[in-house]
């Protein structure tokens, strides 16, 4: 069975500082992302037996500067294992482990995005009971009452469940959700079982982390508040207490991308710089 592994890969276009020289030895993006989930209480400390913190550190890295030919360019990623299993008081947090990603991304440049990819354990969230969640990520939402209605995106979301047919059982339910949960962060207008195999991008991750290789997948069309992490991570949230709610119960890849596909230009406008 794949363990609690939470990984995320950024796709598009990192405009480095000027002042950051690799050859002074400026810090990567490891030892940055462990500082800043240090910072927020949000990492667990590697000694033997330690308590506290949301996810203990396993990897990162930035990707070289790039054209990968039809696919966007990976340009960072990012893992880490959850530390306990998340309680049914409670969401994935993926909005903290995007908003670290985010703030490391900006210490080292802009990131102009075209592409989000996030492996969801779906698996270590408590069932049944997710009363709490949903009061959570209501509350979360209140964050983006006031967005600039401008901001509103087009996205393309693809949910993988792998080897496992779970997510295509659960598709129709999860997507009813999305319309009856009162919240202005994303509306679903439509959802396809089919997934368009020339426009997915591929996991980035081994197989042996989920349940791999891509397979299974279902794809949502529709419109996020504003095209930044923040909302990103909210979405990944409802995301995974959805599936769990209707029956999946082992991890997901999910890949949203603006509306375009992964390789549409509108991804590397001004609107999409963004860092958390």
């Amino acid at each position: 069975m794949p363990d609690s592994t939470m990984f995320a890969a950024l796709f598009g276009d990192l405009i480095r500082h000027p002042w950051r020289d690799p050859a002074v030895g400026f810090s990567d993006a490891y030892s940055l992302f462990v500082a800043r989930s240090s910072a927020m209480g949000w990492l667990t400390s590697a000694e033997e037996n330690a308590s506290g913190g949301v996810w203990g550190m396993n990897d990162a890295g930035q990707d070289p500067d790039s054209s990968s030919g039809s696919q966007p360019s990976r340009i960072a990623w990012f893992q880490v294992s959850l530390t306990e299993p998340v309680s049914g008081s409670g969401p994935l947090p993926v909005q903290a482990f995007l908003a670290c990603v985010g703030d490391v991304m900006t210490r080292i440049g802009t990131p102009r995005l075209q592409a989000v990819q996030v492996l969801l354990p779906v698996q270590s969230l408590a069932v049944p009971s997710r009363a709490g969640a949903v009061m959570t990520l209501l509350q979360d939402a209140g964050w983006f009452a006031d967005c600039d209605p401008d901001q509103r995106t087009q996205v393309r979301i693809t949910l993988d469940s792998g080897q496992s047919p779970s997510i295509q059982s659960a598709a129709a339910d999860i997507v009813e959700r999305t319309r009856e949960f009162k919240q202005d962060v994303f509306s679903c207008h439509s959802f396809s079982l089919a997934g368009d195999e020339a426009m997915a991008l591929e996991p980035a991750v081994t197989d042996e982390l989920w349940v791999g290789p891509a397979h299974h997948r279902t794809t949502l069309h529709g419109t996020l508040a504003e095209w930044s992490l923040s909302a990103l991570g909210w979405l990944a949230a409802f995301l995974a207490d959805a599936s769990s709610r209707h029956g999946v119960s082992t991890p997901l890849m999910l890949t949203v991308c603006r509306s375009g596909g992964p390789n549409s230009d509108t991804g590397l406008d001004s609107s999409a710089e963004f860092g958390g």
